[in-house]
């Protein structure tokens, strides 16, 4: 292919441009008469630069310095801010030696007006694109990384260089090139503001002479000739002592060096003396004026940066992963440790293929076009690094998968083992279970509807309702009404309780609006207080509530005391079945309230209608009944009223559905209350509560290994909630608190119907009742099927369950129901 002429602006015909393959020396002969810009001949750039004991002079030779830098003085003052931090940033990268700063390659015979701009560029192009493109592919690999290893000999020293890269990123965030009319927008940080202070500047003492050596390596190499390959492997062995992440580090900085001090005095030629004269000996004035030319140029440099600024964090970010929670050896650590070495290499190779660009831009200014081989070069460095950086990005997250497992693992440990210990108060215990900086309100209290801290709870009976997001309207309904009770008389024993709502969701899952709005809604709607935000709750703590308490998405009620012991890992149920009457809400406290209850009605029903005690206080008759056949309804409901009227008994009949009440039990109270067949519920809440209740008797008497075979009590609730399982009616009679009745549809209607043949049993006036049981007993027939359904989320569901009527082991199926009616 033909090489490329590029005319000079002062009628000149220029050296071919080649791609950037191998350099080779350019007109070495006339190097001998070329000056420098401080008067002195340049010294072989291949001596060996040492370093010296602060305060006297080095053993070894040096490039010629020169006479001492003068300062900006006061005339820098106006300055803008982003334009002095760039030169901040440069003063700490150290000193650059003068022989190699500011200046055109060595071999580059364009100083002097008489002679021609060349490019450095490579003496031919034939083959030598084939091996540069050769190792961009896989085949020479293992060649490649013997050679990179081989070149690999740490003397154990160890530095952070994370405030080096800190540096280096703020140099090249501002060292932007600016078109005609751009104003400098510095960035909102500086490198002081991420850098970690202690012990920094101790780093780049240490670390100032091989920046400086480097980058004198850097501009030499790249000067006097050889391929990328060649230069990029005289850097590792010039770094060969250093640590992977110390190697890219100080290569970076040292061509940071030499980019920023470009951009510093194109930056600030136009305003700042000093800057205007060593910008005319850089000809950067005619080089500026040119923009629109070298904004394309540019801009794949700047990309090519910004994907080793990237490669160059992962790298970084690897040397400070935890080690106590990730072992070297481990196979995450080995995987990545092996592309570490292949990321360093190809950093270091677009560093070098990156001041390939600078040294020809001073060297022929504007008039450096591009040769399409370069601009490959970039676009492939450019995309081997975003690679390598995606390949990096994918170690590190499993790498921090597993950091995040151990040090879940042991922060549940140490939660573990603070339950397992004896506290004065209960601070710990909530100080582990809710986030709490020293700075921070956790806590939201929603009767004031504001932030609280964690000593609101001090030493009182703290009850944790841990729930997901999608808490029942219900549930929330009867808490709110029990919890405001509570607080009307707060001298009785029984109000000294605070609840705490835990809010567990999936963390895999995102965070969005929508999450958020539902999140507040369900907080605004408690009275009690609650986390102040869900993140507040470590893994670790949710795994504790999963694993220890044994929370499965349905609402549980853990019970805290004073010194912070779990002395209730679900008292759900107790405040159901006796709301407050139940505090403190311990098992101890559980098993005495059972002693001191009998299968009534006031246990079956509660207080789910205001005019059930009176009643029961005036000893009538009552009858509750369920279903959802309205048919039945209303022929049961009919039969029952005439026998009643026969018998000459006062009788109160009330509806209470079905659980889970849905469309058809509200449309049946509709039909009951217009056509006057019986008392109702309005509220298909005390519906539900009066299921839930029967449910939460069912599991707080098998928690203490009560069955229907040793206690009558838990027969006759398995029989309740047998009778709601069926598709058939059912109905409850009970005088008073005293004797009870029962049956399913059929035959509690049979019964009733058949009253003109008991009725002579009958002894009045309190024998209705147990006249009624002896005829269903006669009723009662052998073939019969019951079914049981239990919510399989809320408590632990017994292997074994036998039915309420014959005693035979029931047979346990799975059931998946929907909500819909």
């Amino acid at each position: 292919m033909a090489s490329e002429m590029v005319p000079t602006t002062r009628g000149q015909q220029l050296q071919p441009i080649q791609p950037i393959q191998q350099l080779q020396p350019v007109s070495r002969p006339m190097i001998e008469n070329v000056p420098t810009t401080r008067g002195h001949p340049m010294t072989q750039a291949t001596h060996e630069i040492a370093p010296s004991t602060r305060g006297q002079p080095s053993t070894t030779a040096r490039p010629y310095l020169g006479e001492s830098r003068p300062h900006f003085g006061e005339g820098q003052a106006h300055l803008g801010e982003g334009q002095a931090h760039l030169g901040e940033a440069q003063a700490h990268l150290g000193e650059v030696p003068a022989a190699v700063r500011g200046h055109p390659p060595t071999n580059v015979p364009g100083i002097l007006k008489t002679q021609p701009k060349t490019a450095i560029a490579p003496a031919g192009r034939s083959g030598h694109l084939t091996r540069e493109r050769h190792l961009f592919s896989s085949s020479d690999d293992n060649a490649m990384m013997k050679q990179i290893l081989a070149a690999h000999a740490p003397d154990g020293r160890e530095f952070d260089v994370k405030a080096l890269v800190f540096i280096v990123e703020d140099i090249m965030r501002r060292a932007t090139f600016l078109g005609e009319g751009a104003q400098s927008q510095a960035p909102a940080d500086t490198w002081e503001d991420r850098a970690i202070h202690s012990g920094y500047t101790d780093m780049l003492e240490l670390l100032a002479y091989p920046i400086n050596k480097t980058n004198s390596e850097l501009i030499c190499k790249c000067s006097s000739g050889g391929d990328a390959h060649s230069i990029t492997m005289a850097l590792f062995q010039t770094l060969s002592s250093y640590t992977w992440e110390a190697k890219v580090a100080i290569a970076f900085a040292a061509f940071a060096v030499s980019y920023g001090e470009f951009w510093l005095v194109a930056q600030l030629y136009t305003t700042n003396p000093l800057a205007k004269s060593v910008a005319v000996l850089k000809e950067l004035p005619e080089i500026m004026a040119h923009t629109e030319a070298l904004k394309q140029k540019f801009e794949a440099v700047n990309n090519l940066i910004n994907a080793m600024l990237n490669v160059t964090h992962c790298i970084v970010k690897f040397k400070e992963l935890p080690t106590q929670y990730i072992n070297p050896e481990s196979p995450e650590m080995m995987s990545a440790a092996a592309h570490i070495p292949t990321a360093v290499y190809w950093t270091v190779r677009s560093i070098v293929a990156c001041s390939f660009i600078l040294l020809n831009l001073i060297a022929l200014g504007h008039e450096y076009v591009a040769s399409a081989a370069e601009a490959w070069e970039l676009n492939s460095l450019a995309h081997k690094l975003a690679s390598i950086k995606e390949h990096l990005e994918r170690q590190m997250d499993i790498i921090n998968r597993r950091i995040e497992e151990r040090r879940e693992n042991d922060a549940f440990l140490a939660l573990v083992r603070l339950f397992e210990t004896t506290h004065i108060d209960n601070m710990k215990i909530l100080k582990a279970l809710i986030y709490a900086k020293e700075d921070q309100l956790p806590l939201f209290d929603g009767t004031h509807k504001r932030r609280a801290s964690l000593d609101v709870l001090r030493r009182k009976h703290v009850l944790l309702l841990i729930s997901d997001l999608d808490m029942s309207h219900e549930e929330l309904s009867v808490l709110h009404q029990m919890y405001s009770e509570s607080r009307q008389q707060p001298t009785r024993p029984e109000s000294q309780y605070e609840v705490v709502w835990l809010p567990v969701i999936d963390r895999l899952l995102p965070w969005h609006d929508a999450t958020d709005k539902q999140f507040q809604l369900v907080q605004n709607s408690m009275p009690w207080y609650s986390v102040a935000h869900p993140m507040m709750l470590d893994p670790a703590v949710i795994r504790f509530i999963k694993e220890i308490w044994g929370f499965n998405k349905k609402p549980q009620l853990v019970v805290l005391d004073p010194q912070g012991k779990d002395s209730n890992r679900n008292a759900l149920h107790m405040m159901w079945i006796w709301g407050s009457l139940a505090f403190p809400f311990t098992k101890a406290k559980e098993e005495a309230l059972w002693r001191e209850e009998t299968w009534r009605i006031e246990l079956l029903a509660d207080s789910i209608d205001p005019n059930l005690f009176l009643w029961v206080n005036e000893n009538r008759y009552i009858c509750l009944y369920g279903g959802e056949d309205i048919e039945w309804i209303r022929k049961f409901t009919n039969t029952v009223r005439g026998a009643a009227n026969a018998a000459g008994i006062r009788l109160e009949m009330l509806y209470v559905g079905k659980s889970n009440p849905k469309e058809r039990v509200r449309r049946n109270n509709s039909i009951i209350q217009s056509e006057n067949l019986s008392h109702i519920l309005p509220d298909l809440t005390l519906i539900w509560f009066f299921w839930v209740r029967l449910e939460s008797m069912w599991h707080s008497k098998n928690q203490h290994g009560m069955t229907v075979e040793n206690d009558p009590i838990m027969q006759e609730i398995v029989t309740m909630l047998s009778f709601d399982g069926s598709d058939q009616g059912w109905a409850v009679f009970s005088r008073g608190s005293h004797e009870m009745a029962k049956g399913k549809a059929e035959t509690i209607y049979e019964c009733m119907s058949q009253f003109d043949r008991w009725k002579d049993k009958v002894v009045y006036p309190d024998g209705f009742v147990i006249a009624m049981n002896d005829h269903l007993r006669e009723l009662h027939t052998p073939h019969h099927c019951n079914r049981l359904i239990l919510p399989g989320t809320t408590g632990q569901i017994p292997e074994r369950v036998v039915c309420a009527e014959c005693g035979r082991p029931m047979e346990r199926f799975i059931m998946y129901r929907c909500c819909i009616d």
